[in-house]
Protein backbone atom coordinates (compact mmCIF):
# COMPACT_ATOMS: atom_id res chain seq x y z
CA UNK A 1 0.00 0.00 0.00
CA UNK A 2 1.31 3.36 -1.36
CA UNK A 3 0.67 6.23 1.36
CA UNK A 4 0.84 9.55 -0.35
CA UNK A 5 0.36 13.13 1.50
CA UNK A 6 0.52 16.34 0.13
CA UNK A 7 1.48 19.92 1.31
CA UNK A 8 1.80 23.33 0.79
CA UNK A 9 -1.54 24.89 -0.58
CA UNK A 10 -2.51 28.25 0.29
CA UNK A 11 -4.04 31.74 -0.77
CA UNK A 12 -2.15 33.94 -3.05
CA UNK A 13 -2.85 36.76 -5.30
CA UNK A 14 -2.20 36.59 -9.21
CA UNK A 15 0.70 36.24 -10.67
CA UNK A 16 2.24 35.36 -7.16
CA UNK A 17 3.80 31.72 -6.51
CA UNK A 18 3.41 28.42 -4.19
CA UNK A 19 5.54 25.45 -4.31
CA UNK A 20 3.30 21.60 -3.57
CA UNK A 21 5.22 19.08 -1.87
CA UNK A 22 3.86 14.94 -2.18
CA UNK A 23 5.76 12.16 -0.90
CA UNK A 24 5.10 9.17 -1.26
CA UNK A 25 5.95 6.09 1.19
CA UNK A 26 5.01 2.58 1.69
CA UNK A 27 6.95 1.59 -1.99
CA UNK A 28 9.63 1.34 -3.88
CA UNK A 29 9.92 5.14 -5.52
CA UNK A 30 11.93 4.38 -8.62
CA UNK A 31 9.78 2.87 -11.42
CA UNK A 32 6.56 5.20 -11.09
CA UNK A 33 4.87 7.62 -12.39
CA UNK A 34 4.27 10.75 -10.30
CA UNK A 35 1.56 13.28 -10.84
CA UNK A 36 -0.19 16.65 -9.88
CA UNK A 37 -3.62 16.26 -10.88
CA UNK A 38 -6.20 19.19 -10.17
CA UNK A 39 -10.39 19.50 -9.77
CA UNK A 40 -12.70 22.18 -9.20
CA UNK A 41 -16.36 21.38 -8.02
CA UNK A 42 -18.67 19.79 -11.31
CA UNK A 43 -15.52 19.45 -13.42
CA UNK A 44 -13.37 16.25 -13.87
CA UNK A 45 -9.68 16.05 -12.56
CA UNK A 46 -7.37 17.26 -15.08
CA UNK A 47 -3.78 16.50 -15.16
CA UNK A 48 -1.42 18.98 -14.57
CA UNK A 49 1.91 17.31 -14.87
CA UNK A 50 3.75 14.72 -14.19
CA UNK A 51 7.36 12.85 -13.78
CA UNK A 52 8.61 9.23 -14.04
CA UNK A 53 10.75 8.89 -11.03
CA UNK A 54 13.54 7.14 -12.29
CA UNK A 55 15.97 9.44 -14.06
CA UNK A 56 13.56 12.02 -13.30
CA UNK A 57 14.00 13.77 -17.12
CA UNK A 58 10.76 12.61 -18.28
CA UNK A 59 8.11 15.16 -17.76
CA UNK A 60 4.75 16.09 -18.93
CA UNK A 61 3.19 19.37 -18.91
CA UNK A 62 -0.95 20.62 -19.44
CA UNK A 63 -0.87 23.19 -22.09
CA UNK A 64 -2.63 25.87 -19.21
CA UNK A 65 0.40 25.08 -17.19
CA UNK A 66 3.15 24.66 -19.81
CA UNK A 67 6.12 27.74 -19.19
CA UNK A 68 4.54 28.42 -15.47
CA UNK A 69 4.23 25.36 -13.56
CA UNK A 70 7.74 23.27 -12.65
CA UNK A 71 7.74 19.48 -11.95
CA UNK A 72 11.02 18.08 -9.34
CA UNK A 73 11.68 15.70 -7.22
CA UNK A 74 14.15 14.68 -4.47
CA UNK A 75 14.80 11.24 -4.65
CA UNK A 76 16.69 11.24 -1.65
CA UNK A 77 12.90 11.94 0.29
CA UNK A 78 11.20 10.33 -1.94
CA UNK A 79 9.20 13.45 -2.71
CA UNK A 80 7.88 15.14 -5.76
CA UNK A 81 7.06 19.12 -6.22
CA UNK A 82 5.17 21.37 -8.14
CA UNK A 83 6.52 24.99 -8.61
CA UNK A 84 3.82 26.81 -9.40
CA UNK A 85 4.65 30.59 -10.68
CA UNK A 86 2.64 33.35 -12.25
CA UNK A 87 -0.38 31.95 -10.45
CA UNK A 88 -3.98 32.68 -12.38
CA UNK A 89 -7.43 32.48 -10.62
CA UNK A 90 -8.31 29.97 -13.17
CA UNK A 91 -5.56 27.90 -11.45
CA UNK A 92 -7.98 27.98 -8.28
CA UNK A 93 -8.94 24.31 -7.65
CA UNK A 94 -7.93 21.50 -5.26
CA UNK A 95 -4.76 20.20 -6.02
CA UNK A 96 -4.11 16.15 -6.15
CA UNK A 97 -0.82 14.03 -6.02
CA UNK A 98 -1.08 10.30 -7.15
CA UNK A 99 1.27 7.75 -8.27
CA UNK A 100 1.38 4.76 -10.32
CA UNK A 101 3.81 1.85 -10.66
CA UNK A 102 5.16 2.15 -13.84
CA UNK A 103 7.94 -0.56 -15.78
CA UNK A 104 10.34 1.21 -17.38
CA UNK A 105 9.52 -0.40 -20.86
CA UNK A 106 6.23 2.02 -20.82
CA UNK A 107 8.01 4.95 -19.17
CA UNK A 108 7.01 7.16 -22.04
CA UNK A 109 3.01 6.99 -20.80
CA UNK A 110 4.31 9.25 -18.09
CA UNK A 111 5.03 11.77 -20.80
CA UNK A 112 1.89 11.50 -22.57
CA UNK A 113 -1.73 12.82 -21.12
CA UNK A 114 -2.98 10.77 -18.41
CA UNK A 115 -6.26 10.32 -16.78
CA UNK A 116 -7.20 9.83 -13.25
CA UNK A 117 -8.31 6.30 -13.53
CA UNK A 118 -4.42 5.59 -14.90
CA UNK A 119 -3.38 6.79 -11.10
CA UNK A 120 -3.51 4.15 -8.41
CA UNK A 121 -2.98 5.91 -5.43
CA UNK A 122 -4.12 9.38 -4.04
CA UNK A 123 -3.18 11.87 -1.54
CA UNK A 124 -6.13 13.59 -0.04
CA UNK A 125 -5.40 16.67 -1.43
CA UNK A 126 -4.40 20.91 -0.87
CA UNK A 127 -6.20 23.62 -1.66
CA UNK A 128 -5.06 26.79 -3.96
CA UNK A 129 -7.09 29.67 -4.45
CA UNK A 130 -5.53 32.20 -6.29
CA UNK A 131 -7.31 36.13 -5.87
CA UNK A 132 -7.57 38.50 -8.59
Amino acid sequence: QVHVVESGGGSVQAGGSLRLSCTASGATYGNRCMGWFRQVPGKEREEVASIYTTGGSLTYYAGSVKGRFTISQDTAKNTVFLQMDGLKPEDTAMYYCATRRLNSSFQWQCGLPQSAEDFSYWGQGTQVTVSS
